[in-house]
């Protein structure tokens, strides 16, 4: 009889990582077991290739000690081979269709930044309309050595992995929809910022672009089956992922209108990814 190859994908942020950004023993050895079961595992995360790498220094974990074997990057614009590093996967935005979406934000007025393709995705230009936005700033602050100012009448000539748009204090889902629609051409994708915990950040990328199409990319290309992936996330950016899966779950620091539609299991902070595992019966206690 064949056996059938498995698949483990956990979102990083607000999952797999607690909020004192660093990752819990439990969980780790979780995602031991499950290769120790050959059993394939990534984390699917919106954070750059740059970006997820500096968080594992900053809590001093070496890549070889986190047991995954692939990372979908930027919000699934990227998928690398771990801990190679190795990039077998990408997707990005022609400088026509990057117009067409500043043009767009210059006339709703809201503030964003332009991250270059892949590799480089960690640089980007920027550029505020003057309203007070604490949320674009600190991320501004947080990667000032890349940022450079899009000044006015600036032609951006060159390929980008995404647009990054930040609403202070957060946007309601009617307009949320409307930007979509707006902007239908592309994928657009909204996610909670990782930073205020309010703001929303609005990600608009190729069409193409998703944590559900590089992961559906990646089973064709290991001959899986979706029916035999599970997925773990927390926020808005992972629905499109939870729904592809063969089972999908949230962490209960999830917001309450994707409690209502996913299983769920405990938050981050009490290793809600463990738990995902074993209730998919894909662990030995």
């Amino acid at each position: 009889m064949k056996i059938q190859k498995k698949f483990f994908i956990t979102d990083f942020d607000g999952t797999l990582l607690k909020d004192d950004k660093t990752i819990s023993c439990e969980d780790i050895k979780t995602l031991e077991i499950l290769r120790q079961k050959k059993i394939f595992t990534a984390i699917a995360t919106g954070r750059s290739a740059y970006s997820f790498g500096k968080a594992l220094k900053d809590i001093g974990m070496k890549d070889d000690a986190l047991p995954i074997d692939y990372v979908i990057f930027s919000t699934g614009a990227g998928i690398m081979e771990f801990p190679e590093g190795r990039v077998i996967y990408q997707k990005s935005l022609p400088p026509l269709d990057i117009r067409k979406i500043t043009v767009y934000l210059d006339h709703r007025k809201y503030d964003y930044m332009v991250h270059r393709s892949i590799p480089d995705t960690q640089y980007f230009f920027y550029k505020s309309h003057g309203k007070e936005n604490p949320d674009f700033y600190a991320r501004l602050a947080l990667y000032k050595e890349y940022a450079l100012p899009l000044e006015q009448g600036h032609c951006l000539e060159d390929p980008a992995t995404e647009t990054l748009a930040i609403i202070p204090g957060g946007a309601d889902m009617d307009s949320i929809e409307i930007i979509k629609k707006d902007l239908s051409d592309f994928s657009v994708i909204h996610a909670t910022s990782p930073l205020d915990h309010k703001s929303s950040w609005i990600e608009i990328f190729h069409k193409g672009v998703s944590k559900s199409n590089a992961a559906s990319w990646l089973v064709k290309k290991l001959g899986l089956s979706r029916q035999n992936v599970i997925s773990i996330g927390n926020d808005f950016n992972d629905q499109d992922l939870l729904a592809w899966s063969g089972k999908g779950f949230v962490v209960d620091n999830a917001p309450a209108r994707l409690r209502k539609i996913f299983k769920t299991v405990p938050s981050n902070n009490l290793c809600g990814v463990s738990e995902a595992a074993q209730k998919a019966g894909w662990l030995n206690r």
